[in-house]
């Protein structure tokens, strides 16, 4: 297939992958690039794209690698794969990279269900040090003095607002938001579509008609659009033979006529694909899940209170109309300030979540701040009583307010509204 490679994103890792092989005096060149943005937008295809045409030689982490139950062994992987990229660049005497995918997933803090682990915090500080000194990174147990070749890193991720802030700082790593403009995103899915004898003018229609979607959305619906075939074909052999003759069959793997690209078929396939996307972010069933849990603990702990209220009866006298305290009011709270009330009524409003977190003054210079809550809070009432008692029972600590979009799964705010006695 004539895949394309957006002309940004060839630009930004050549440059960059070349200045780390250059000697430019007095220059401090980043060792570390970090590309970054929304799911789905082919960063990591991209790449692959751009090492192909510059004829670049890779070595590949997982995000998912940068965990384990021994401590230390994530942050010796990076040490003892950037020593073998150092080697591979002398032997083969071409450019090679180290590329860690999905950086964030591994090594990132999205909220306090997070567990931030002594590898994360290895594996933060491994790569600042590579990033410093990228001509002398050693492996625990053992010294050579003899200075490595520098090996570019490239690491991808979403949101790089969840990694340890010194690592991302510039100088350490540039950084690079992907986001692709419709160019880019009809040259992509041409390139997706080509075998298939879409024009450039039915391209372009097709990725007006799906403007907000992502570059993974067009590669699945392509996808999708062999399903019918498929369907077919298991109705013809049957469910029992199926595995027989797709798996072991003397007559070979079947054979399919090429499908239906027309492009209102193809429309039609996306909507569908659109319906289940909204389905996925409509239910939101582990919020009434863990609704659900909360009032039965609650109904557990301690029944509702009831309060009275005297208002005037037809008759002309006074009666008592009890009201639940899970009545929706205005809840107001006399020790804490009114801006962090109405800060708290805000983020309800447009639909976050709040957190609560806390830091002695230690680890407030390291920021490994540890959460107050088992869940996030969508209630204003529960969200002032929960702040009252952190408040209370962490005195003498900083305690902060956190904003949490739960649809990005990402931080909107971080507010701290207290610090220790005599901390500015």
């Amino acid at each position: 297939m004539g895949y394309y490679i957006a002309p940004r994103f060839l630009d930004k890792l050549a440059v960059h992958i070349t200045k780390n092989f250059l000697k430019l005096p007095g220059v401090r060149v980043p060792v570390i690039l970090g590309i970054h943005g929304r799911k789905g937008e082919g960063k990591t295809f991209q790449c692959q794209l751009v090492f192909e045409k510059m004829g670049i030689e890779v070595t590949n982490i997982s995000g998912g690698e940068l965990e384990s139950p021994d401590a230390g062994d994530p942050a010796r992987l990076i040490r003892l794969r950037y020593r073998e990229t150092a080697e591979l660049i002398k032997v083969r005497g071409k450019m090679c990279v180290l590329m860690i995918n999905d950086l964030d997933a591994g090594a990132g803090r999205f909220d306090e269900g997070t567990q931030y682990t002594v590898n994360t915090q290895l594996v933060n500080a491994t790569l600042m040090n590579i990033a410093d000194n990228p001509t002398d990174v050693q492996l625990p147990g053992s010294y050579d003095s003899t200075p490595l070749r520098r090996v570019p890193i490239i690491v991808t991720g979403n949101d790089f607002s969840t990694l340890y802030a010194p690592l991302i700082r510039d100088g350490r790593m540039d950084k690079f938001y992907w986001e692709p403009n419709r160019d880019d995103k009809v040259g992509i899915v041409k390139g997706i579509f080509e075998p298939d004898g879409l024009s450039q003018k039915e391209v372009e229609q097709l990725v007006d008609t799906f403007v907000n979607q992502s570059i993974d959305f067009f590669s699945a619906l392509r996808s999708r659009i062999y399903d019918e075939q498929i369907r077919n074909y298991i109705h013809k052999v049957g469910f029992e033979w199926v595995s027989l003759s797709v798996v072991n069959s003397v007559e070979g793997p079947p054979e399919f006529k090429k499908p239906d690209f027309r492009l209102s078929h193809l429309i039609e396939s996306g909507n569908f694909l659109v319906g289940e996307q909204k389905r996925v972010e409509n239910s939101h069933l582990v919020d009434d899940y863990n609704r659900l849990n909360r009032g039965r603990n609650s109904d557990q702990s301690a029944p509702p209170a009831v309060t009275p209220i005297s208002q005037p009866s037809g008759n002309g006298t006074t009666q008592e109309v009890k009201t639940n305290q899970f009545q929706k009011q205005e809840v107001s709270s006399p020790h804490l300030t009114l801006d962090t009330q109405a800060q708290i009524r805000q983020l309800l409003s447009q639909g976050y979540k709040i957190s609560i977190e806390h830091v002695d003054e230690r680890r407030f210079r390291m920021g490994s701040w540890q959460s107050c809550v088992n869940s996030h809070i969508d209630s204003e009432t529960d969200a002032i009583s929960n702040l009252e008692s952190t408040l209370t029972e962490y005195s003498g600590e900083y305690v902060r307010l956190v904003g949490i979009d739960p649809k990005a799964k990402r931080r909107v705010v971080e507010t701290i509204i207290q610090r220790p006695s005599g901390k500015n």
